[in-house]
C-alpha cells in the first residue's frame, strides 16, 4: 500500500479512530526507539547539558510552568 492510499484510508476513519492510530503509531515509535540512530554531535550536546545541570550551572523548570508562560506569551 503506498503513502496514498494510506491517506485515503485515513480519511475514511472516524475522528475517535484517527486519534486511536496516532497514539498507535507513537506507541510503536516509543518501542523501537532504540533503533533510532543519536548522531554524535546530538549525544554531545546532550552530555554537555547533562553535565552543566549536574554542576548546578544550569536549573531546571516545571513543565507546567513553562506551558504557562508560552500560553501567556502567545495569546
Amino acid at each position: 500500500m503506498n503513502s496514498d492510499q494510506i491517506r485515503d484510508e485515513i480519511d475514511r476513519l472516524a475522528l475517535s479512530e484517527k486519534i486511536l492510530l496516532v497514539e498507535d503509531i507513537w506507541d510503536s515509535i516509543a518501542a523501537s526507539n532504540l533503533d533510532i540512530p543519536l548522531p554524535d554531535w546530538q549525544k554531545q550536546e546532550l552530555d554537555k547539558r547533562y553535565k552543566e545541570y549536574e554542576e548546578g550551572k544550569v536549573g531546571l523548570h516545571e513543565w507546567q510552568s513553562v506551558h504557562e508562560e508560552l500560553r501567556d506569551q502567545y495569546k
